[in-house]
Formats: C-alpha cells, sequence, structure tokens
C-alpha cells in the first residue's frame, strides 16, 4: 500500500521548492542584464529579440521536458519567463490588429509572451506601416486560416513592402456567443469580423435564423459595440467577453472543431537556421504558358516539399499574377540555396520575404 504523506510535510516542500524556482529564475534575469550590456558594448542598437534563439530554446526546453507537465504547458511557462527577461534588457513593440482582446492580440501573446508593449491598429495596412516607420519593432498579421482560406490582405501588402516574414505562431480559434441576453430568442442582431460570421455560418443558421449578422472590423470591435444592449450580441474569444464585461451564452460555435488561424510575425530581421524552418517567397512570372511548371520544377529536382502556394492578381499588368509559396527549410540550407538560384534564372522576379523558425507551441 502507497504510503501517504501528510498535507503539511508536502506543503512545506512546495514552499522549499517554490524558493529555489525564484532563486533561480531571477539568475536567469540577471544573465539577461548581463546580455544586453554586452551587446550594447559590441555596438547593437536595436531589439535584443532573436527569433532564431527563442525558437531554439522553446524546442531544447520541450526535449528535455520529463513530465508530468507537457511539453506545450512547459514551452509556455518558458516562453512567458523569456518574455519578462528580455523586458530587463529592452521591452519591445509589437503591433497587431486591434482593438485589444482580438484573436490577433492573443497569437501576440502567445508568440512574444505578456511582458511586451501590445499596440493596437486599425488594420492589416497599418501594421506593416507602423514597421515600416520603425514605430514598433514588430507586427502580427494573420495569412490563412484552416477552414477561411488566406487573408488577401497580407499577402497584397507584401508585394509592395521591404519588411521580412521573422517568424510564425498558430492560434486555435473559439469564437463565443457575448452579450447581455438570456436567451437566443431574444437575439435580433450579431456583431463580429467577417470570417467570424463566415465561420459560425451553419450554426448561425441553425439556431439564429433570420437574425441580422452585421460585420465590423474585428471581433473585439463587435464586443465593443454592443455595449449594454439586450438583444444585440458579438461573436469573440473569451479575452474579448472580459475585457469588455460581456457574458457568453453559447460557447464554441465554430463551424469546425479544429478551428485554427496562422499569423506570421513581419520586421526587419532575417533569423538564422535552426533546422526546422521554412521560407515563404514571392514569385512572378509573367503571363505565359508552362509558368506554375517552372516554379515547381526546381523544388522538385532538390526535393524541397512545397508547404502552401497562392495566387494573386500583381497590380501591375492585366491578367499578370504573383505566387506566394510556402516551402520547407532555410535559404541558407544547400538544396533550397540550389532550388532558388535555379528558380530565379526561370522567373522574372524572386523576393525572398523571409526564412524563419516554424511556430513552436
Amino acid at each position: 500500500m502507497t504510503e501517504i504523506i501528510p498535507l503539511s510535510e508536502l506543503r512545506e516542500k512546495i514552499d522549499a521548492i517554490d524558493s529555489q524556482i525564484l532563486q533561480l529564475i531571477n539568475q536567469r534575469a540577471s544573465c539577461a542584464i548581463e546580455v544586453a550590456k554586452t551587446k550594447v558594448s559590441q555596438g547593437e542598437t536595436g531589439t535584443f529579440y532573436r527569433p532564431d534563439r527563442e525558437a531554439l530554446v522553446l524546442r531544447r526546453i520541450q526535449e528535455l521536458n520529463p513530465g508530468p507537465l507537457s511539453d506545450k504547458t512547459s514551452a509556455r511557462f518558458f516562453r512567458e519567463l523569456m518574455s519578462s527577461c528580455l523586458a530587463l534588457e529592452k521591452p519591445l513593440e509589437v503591433a497587431y490588429l486591434g482593438p485589444p482582446g482580438t484573436f490577433t492580440q492573443q497569437a501576440t501573446f502567445k508568440h512574444f509572451g505578456h511582458a511586451i508593449k501590445s499596440v493596437p491598429v486599425g488594420s492589416i495596412y497599418e501594421i506593416f506601416t507602423e514597421v515600416e516607420k520603425q514605430h514598433c519593432q514588430f507586427g502580427v498579421v494573420p495569412v490563412e486560416n484552416s477552414t477561411g482560406g488566406v487573408i488577401a490582405h497580407t499577402f497584397d501588402r507584401f508585394i509592395i513592402s521591404p519588411l521580412k516574414i521573422c517568424g510564425e505562431v498558430e492560434y486555435k480559434v473559439h469564437h463565443n456567443l457575448m452579450g447581455h441576453a438570456k436567451n437566443l430568442s431574444e437575439i435580433t442582431e450579431v456583431f463580429s469580423h467577417q470570417q467570424s460570421l463566415a465561420q459560425c455560418r451553419h450554426w448561425l443558421d441553425t439556431h439564429l435564423p433570420g437574425v441580422v449578422c452585421t460585420a465590423v472590423s474585428s471581433n473585439a470591435e463587435a464586443a465593443r459595440l454592443i455595449g449594454g444592449s439586450k438583444d444585440k450580441m458579438a461573436i469573440a474569444g473569451e479575452a474579448a467577453a472580459q475585457l469588455y464585461d460581456l457574458d457568453i451564452l453559447e460557447q464554441n460555435i465554430e463551424d469546425e472543431a479544429n478551428n485554427t488561424t496562422r499569423f506570421i510575425i513581419i520586421g526587419q530581421q532575417e533569423p538564422e537556421s535552426t533546422g526546422a524552418d521554412k521560407t515563404s517567397l514571392l514569385v512572378s512570372t509573367g503571363n505565359r504558358a508552362g509558368s506554375l511548371q517552372q516554379i515547381i520544377e526546381p523544388f522538385a529536382k532538390y526535393n524541397i516539399s512545397m508547404s502552401h502556394i497562392e495566387s494573386r492578381p500583381s497590380k501591375q499588368g492585366l491578367w499578370e499574377y504573383v505566387f506566394f509559396i510556402d516551402i520547407e527549410g532555410h535559404k541558407d540550407n544547400e538544396n533550397v540555396a540550389k532550388a532558388l538560384k535555379s528558380l530565379k534564372q526561370n522567373v522574372n522576379l524572386l523576393n525572398i520575404l523571409g526564412s524563419y523558425p516554424k511556430a513552436v507551441i
């Protein structure tokens, strides 16, 4: 029979462990301060955040994790620890699609931790502008949803932007019906972002047939707009409900259980190879026959996996398109470099948007 340890003894043990953890956390923070001093002495004046270094640390933590905490939980803890340590060196300012409470803000916190200054802006275009003007070091923009498809505004902005993709984060989206109505029969109108309305279409048609659905700039804006109304509701995430003091009437009303949005991190940096990376490309071939085959052929030749391809009008000429492509590997990897060199010879334009670590958590 397993011996039962007295509760008082367990609490004393936990208190002792907590003291050790606190000492070690502050030792790490002290090291972070010294890192900042060393970087400044070497002439670094920009951000001290390094996407490749952070990814390597989190992967190492997951590899070392013995349990019982999950790898995801362990990585999340260290993400917040690194975020707080980095804030001691030099706080980050990160632009996201506002207002506060949006899924983009939650994805921002998931990637950078909560010790950053998150800066809400009104559109994807403005996020790019804030980073291009160096008002913020990084920006977080949605690029695709597992059920709703690509975010065209993000792709289009890359056609003219000099910014690089520095990282990615995947965020599992749960939509909730919130407001002050006590039951569904009281509801006359539902507000949300157009993509969220589309992702909940079957639920809305089934449970709120005939109710007006109004698209607004973001889910959080929908939550803010309804205020104290008794018959108007919003579809948004839990963070918006807490922020705007709304009651959640129905949870997880998205039509697809695995509804996930991929966000990319935009900035000035070009991360080094971590061994588990992606490279994003913008390619233009002009309007000629066999152009798609010319794009694909170099990747097949050098055994490079293509994980995504999307075409968009180039806006430079009638019926001319650009292709946005994600491939596996870093641009400095030997086979990837060979494939890109071969591709460049067959296209009108090849712009490497960035090589960056794959999403870790």
